[in-house]
Parts: structure tokens; C-alpha cells; sequence
């Protein structure tokens, strides 16, 4: 005659369903972060952007004005860019 004996999960088997638990958790978290970030630079991107349009429109000389629209929207692409590319680098660890 064989006995069935009920046993509770052992320490590993609790900890890794907790530790699924709080990665996925993490992962979304970090997922809300990165279109917070977006939203929040398009939405800077666009009001900065015209600020300084009309800055430049009414500071930086006719035969400049080219160079300068360019180089400011370089210095904002690259920003963007990082930001970005620190929040996925996050994501994919």
C-alpha cells in the first residue's frame, strides 16, 4: 500500500513564479515608461521646435537661417535618438 504524500512547492519553485512575476511586471513598466517618453517628446519636440523657429526666423540673418534650422534639428534628433535607444536597451535586458 503506498502512501500519497501532498507536499508544498519547495523554496525554488515559489521564488521563480515570484520572480516571473516581477520581471514581467518590470517589463511593463519600462514598456509605459518608453511611450510616456515618446509622447512627451513629441510633444516638447513640437513646441520647442516652434519656439525656436520663430527665434531663429527673427534673429539669425536670411543667408544663415538654413544652416542653423538644420543644425538644431540634428542636436534634437540625436537626443531623441539616445533617450530612445537607453529606454530599449532597458527592454531587451
Amino acid at each position: 500500500m503506498s502512501e500519497e504524500h501532498a507536499t508544498a512547492p519547495g523554496p525554488d519553485e515559489v521564488s521563480t513564479t515570484t520572480d516571473d512575476d516581477s520581471r514581467d511586471l518590470a517589463r511593463y513598466v519600462n514598456y509605459v515608461a518608453l511611450a510616456a517618453l515618446v509622447v512627451l517628446a513629441l510633444v516638447a519636440g513640437v513646441q520647442f521646435y516652434t519656439a525656436v523657429s520663430r527665434t531663429i526666423g527673427r534673429w539669425v540673418a536670411d543667408d544663415y537661417r538654413s544652416i542653423v534650422y538644420a543644425a538644431f534639428n540634428l542636436a534634437v534628433l540625436l537626443i531623441a535618438a539616445a533617450g530612445i535607444s537607453w529606454q530599449v536597451r532597458r527592454l531587451t535586458e
